[in-house]
């Protein structure tokens, strides 16, 4: 479930997983699969630069769809719509974690995405003199961003299925602990 984040040019944003059966989270308008997140994030960890390409799908806020609704299976307009008719949510409120192994979906959710977005690169660009990340438009300070890497690491709302993370997302922790970017100072992944 995406949650609201604090940003500085939108203030409060969504960002995160929407559906627990496809590894594929929202920042806003910005769509993207969590093994690419992590693997840009590795990249940006595993050197010292301030801007990173990330490849993500752009959808046009009247396409996105209604979460909420499709959650509750009443409103199954637009791309969330469409993934909830593959992915409905589950009956039992226990069986709510995010899967491990939602990569397994990617070929259907992109075709899905394909539909109602268009791909496109956004820059994760590194203002270090004033302690700000960008994404794209959104830009954060160093705390949020964080916050962001830390949501990935725990799974979102409602955590990891059984704790168990996919390896792209210990990848991410192993880069980040090894890095020697500032960026990542005072992150920490428990």
């Amino acid at each position: 479930m995406p949650l609201a984040f604090e940003s500085l040019s939108h203030g409060k944003i969504a960002f995160g997983f929407f559906n627990i059966e496809t590894d594929m989270i929202l920042l806003e308008h910005y769509f993207l699969f969590a093994g690419d997140f992590c693997r840009s994030i590795s990249q940006t960890a595993g050197k010292e630069t301030d801007k990173t390409a990330w490849d993500v799908y752009r959808i046009q806020r009247e396409n996105i769809g209604n979460l909420m609704g499709a959650i509750h299976g009443i409103d199954l307009r637009g791309f969330l719509g469409e993934v909830y008719k593959l992915f409905p949510f589950p009956e039992k409120e226990a069986e709510f974690k995010q899967h491990s192994d939602g990569n397994k979906n990617q070929t259907m959710v992109e075709t899905l995405i394909q539909r109602y977005g268009e791909r496109t690169t956004v820059f994760l660009a590194v203002d270090e003199k004033r302690d700000r990340i960008a994404i794209g438009e959104y830009i954060f300070n160093k705390p949020s961003f964080h916050e962001l890497i830390q949501y990935i690491w725990r799974g979102g709302y409602p955590r990891w299925k059984d704790e168990i993370r996919p390896d792209y997302v210990l990848a991410m922790k192993d880069k980040i602990d090894q890095s020697k970017n500032l960026l990542f100072d005072g992150l920490s992944l428990k």
